[in-house]
């Protein structure tokens, strides 16, 4: 097996430290029976998607998680390790995951954090099938407007009617 270097050892701590006060999102997963084509392709539909993703050791996960957020997901840190960090994004990793997990059977979601709260595989399963934001935030301006469009209709109502009762007084009169 490969050993690493001290230093270098710690330099992956140090930027997996910072990833992880800056995340937006974090996902692990299990990449065991990837082949590399599969993982370069995964690498590359991340990538386009502003997400790093990373294999690391358990071990040097563990050291950069303490202290942070991550820290509260340690035990999800057993077998082979991959994690998809964006910093932009929270509904992107969990998204490209859930896809290309879809057409390869090895990739194994273990479950994430987002924004401080733990998640697990049913509830990133969830996260990624959420409607883009553009697509979220049309709804939730729909939803404001009809409650306004609702008050008009229904003060337009009663002005509507009291002209209605006019209208006929007048027809009476004039019959």
């Amino acid at each position: 097996m490969k050993t690493i270097k001290k230093e270098k050892k710690a330099a992956i701590v140090l930027q997996l430290k910072k990833a992880f006060s800056d995340y937006k999102a974090l996902i692990l997963a299990d990449y065991r029976g990837l082949d590399v084509e599969s993982m370069n392709a995964l690498r590359k539909q991340l990538r386009e998607n502003d997400i790093t993703f990373r294999v690391v050791k358990n071990t040097l996960l563990r050291i950069a998680s303490e202290e942070t957020d991550v820290e509260q997901i340690q035990d999800m840190f057993t077998g082979p390790t991959a994690v998809a960090i964006s910093t932009k994004d929270p509904v992107a990793p969990a998204k490209v995951l859930k896809e290309f997990a879809k057409s390869h059977d090895a990739l194994k979601i273990k479950g994430g954090i987002l924004s401080g709260k733990p998640l697990s595989v049913s509830d990133i399963e969830g996260l990624a099938n959420l409607p883009e934001r553009d697509v979220l935030l049309a709804q939730l301006l729909s939803v404001m407007n009809a409650s306004q469009s609702g008050l008009v209709n229904v003060l337009t109502g009663v002005i509507r009617g009291f002209l209605n009762v006019l209208y006929a007084v007048e027809k009476k009169k004039a019959a």
